[in-house]
């Protein structure tokens, strides 16, 4: 039986070839969940760069993130990183997490915010 970090790897390996498979040139919207903050960076893949980074540190960080309302914050605030930065369009690399409860609220925030995913 694998642990629980092998198989977190294995998920976000899986999630990362899917989207090599789609990016068309696109930079990637990487999101990382520890227990206490939410990180988010517009990398693009193919110069290693990244482009923009949001945080929930940055944004308060007194409320951390570990709500739904701070994932939203950190969803705009990429967003409007990343629209400076002159990205509109990107592929949402969620890791190793599901596409649920605070993942989904930043990216519905970015989609709001002016990223196309």
């Amino acid at each position: 039986m694998k642990d629980k970090h092998q198989r977190a790897s294995y998920r976000r390996g899986r999630v990362r070839r899917q989207l090599a498979a789609r990016t068309n040139g696109r930079p990637r919207l990487s999101v990382f969940r520890s227990l206490r903050h939410l990180y988010a960076q517009v990398i693009d893949d193919s110069t290693g760069r990244t482009l923009a980074s949001a945080s929930s540190l940055a944004e308060g960080g007194k409320t951390g993130g570990k709500n739904v309302a701070s994932a939203k914050k950190v969803g705009e605030l990429i967003a409007k990183k990343a629209v400076g930065a002159g990205v509109k369009a990107v592929v949402f690399d969620r890791g190793a997490q599901r596409y649920h409860g605070r993942i989904k609220a930043l990216a519905e925030a970015a989609r709001a915010g002016g990223l196309e995913f």
